[in-house]
């Protein structure tokens, strides 16, 4: 293939390779894919990541031809399983199904890894993004974010909000809501979901970034008042509840998202026939359902161009984030 068609494949191809029937793609990539692909999930089975992978990857092995088994390899925060697959084979029979950890903030929160976020790997598609919510012990006297600035502000070491450890998702979201506020509410982190909701239910914190699904339950008892969504945009969920942003918190966009890769140097025609074939299955209502089930919102967008852009603009924002809580993992 000529360097100019590489660069024509790459940079302006993705739309009309992602318009090509998947029997039109598989003559341009020869027999791909030849045998069983793997999609690494880089945590333990049975939480919503591996819940979601297993999903998609029993819907797509009839348009592929080829089984895909999901292969958990958990630890330091996903940095593990995405290792494995950035070493993996360039042949596409390898994919990482990441999260915002090791695809945006780990490369900034741990000291080292082994792995470039933007370097090792070959964007595919976003699958979606999981929203957090922002809620409060209801002891808390305020009804809206502006309201509990204004609190923050005028009670200073009065408010603390519980994180599932220090670099977590729910951490960094209180960092970035104390940059964009001008607030100083204090950081407990706990270990896990679990130990952190039980004590904001308890009143022993007052606030917590939290996803939508764990917040839920709590927030229709009436054990729980939300006060925003973190993402720019409504949560299906809590379509009534304004975001973060309507409420005078600008820039302030936190969800933790969901995206296929592969390894770097995997060819740009494998790369868009995998696009193809997992845009297929997202759009497939008993997908979207299962998926709609764990929270997930849908991407803007599907290209892998998408994916690889927003990457970048996570990579830059959770640097700076994490500079400024301090966090580090060895």
């Amino acid at each position: 293939m000529t360097q100019r068609r590489t660069c024509l494949l790459g940079a302006g191809g993705w739309l009309a390779a992602s318009l090509l029937p998947l029997s039109a793609l598989a003559e341009n990539t020869g027999a791909f894919p030849s045998k069983t692909l793997t999609l690494v999930v880089p945590f333990a089975s049975g939480g919503p990541t591996d819940a979601m992978a297993r999903t998609l990857a029993n819907a797509i092995r009839p348009l592929l031809g080829q089984t895909m088994i999901v292969d958990n390899k958990p630890g330091a925060g996903g940095n593990i399983g995405a290792e494995w697959v950035a070493r993996a084979p360039t042949d596409g029979l390898t994919l990482l199904f990441g999260t915002s950890g090791p695809l945006a903030i780990n490369v900034s929160l741990y000291r080292k890894i082994g792995y470039d976020p933007i370097k090792s790997f070959a964007p595919i598609i976003q699958i979606g993004h999981l929203p957090n919510v922002l809620v409060v012990h209801p002891s808390v006297p305020a009804a809206n974010v502006k309201e509990l600035i204004a609190y923050a502000r005028a009670n200073p070491g009065k408010l603390s909000y519980a994180s599932s450890g220090n670099g977590a998702s729910s951490h960094l979201a209180g960092v970035l809501f104390n940059m964009r506020s001008g607030t100083d509410i204090q950081h407990i982190p706990y270990k896990g979901t679990g130990p952190a909701l039980n004590d904001l239910l308890g009143g022993q914190v007052t606030m917590s970034f939290t996803d939508v699904l764990t917040a839920l339950p709590h927030i229709k008892a009436g054990k729980l008042k939300v006060l925003g969504v973190t993402t720019a945009s409504h949560s299906r969920a809590l379509p009534e509840v304004p975001t973060l942003e309507e409420q005078g918190v600008k820039d302030f966009d936190v969800s933790v998202f969901f995206g296929i890769v592969a390894p770097a140097g995997t060819p740009p025609e494998v790369v868009a026939k995998l696009n193809t074939a997992f845009a297929t299955v997202l759009q497939q209502p008993e997908v979207k359902q299962v998926l709609a089930a764990q929270g997930l919102e849908p991407a803007p967008s599907t290209t892998p161009a998408q994916l690889a852009g927003f990457m970048k603009s996570e990579l830059a924002k959770w640097h700076d984030v994490v500079k400024a809580s301090g966090a580090t993992v060895d």
